[in-house]
């Protein structure tokens, strides 16, 4: 009866914790190795529109935080990853939503990023495709490096400007708050 017992224990832990690394079909890695610095999964959550999934984004840190302003203000290397589950996001929409993100991070205080964030657009110019992933990395010296389907697409200097990246997923004002909460592991 107990060799039983156990084995529904064991049953039961295994598909919770595999219910917690597939969210809308896409299998998240427990750990991500970035410049060197090993990352562990924060959290991660579907960011929706009208009831349709549209991409999964998840939270890459040295160690878990629930805290998005220490995430956004820390200057440690980490990672935001999205990818895309719907064949609804395009390149253009995806520019469109990073416009309006930054507006939202920044509380509209966009001049001192204008160049960059032109640039960083660039970065999203190809046609996307359901299964495209993009990670973006902050490196302490480097800044933001960017990689579609791990390849990487070019860099972006400046903890400011990782500030107002993350901040459109961690910020007091974000995208998503159901998503902020679940990339936070709340």
């Amino acid at each position: 009866m107990k060799k039983k017992f156990f084995a529904f224990i064991l049953i039961l832990i295994t598909s919770f914790v595999s219910a917690q690394t597939t969210i809308s079909g896409v299998k998240l890695e427990e750990t991500i190795t970035i410049e060197g610095k090993k990352l562990v999964l924060n959290g991660a959550g579907t960011r929706e529109k009208w009831w349709i999934d549209l991409y999964v984004g998840s939270l890459y840190l040295p160690k878990k935080s629930t805290n998005g302003t220490e995430v956004v203000n820390s200057s440690e290397t980490s990672a935001i990853k999205l990818d895309v589950v719907s064949g609804m996001v395009s390149a253009e929409k995806m520019m469109g939503a990073l416009d309006e993100g930054f507006v939202k991070s920044t509380n509209n205080n966009l001049e001192p990023l204008k160049e960059r964030i032109e640039k960083f657009k660039t970065f999203f110019q190809e046609k996307f495709n359901k299964g495209d992933s993009f990670t973006f990395a902050y490196v302490s010296g480097t800044g933001i490096v960017v990689y579609k389907n791990g390849v990487k697409k070019g860099a972006i200097e400046g903890q400011d400007f990782k500030k107002a990246l993350f901040g459109i997923w961690l910020s007091n004002n974000p995208a998503d708050k159901n998503l902020k909460k679940s990339m936070l592991g709340m």
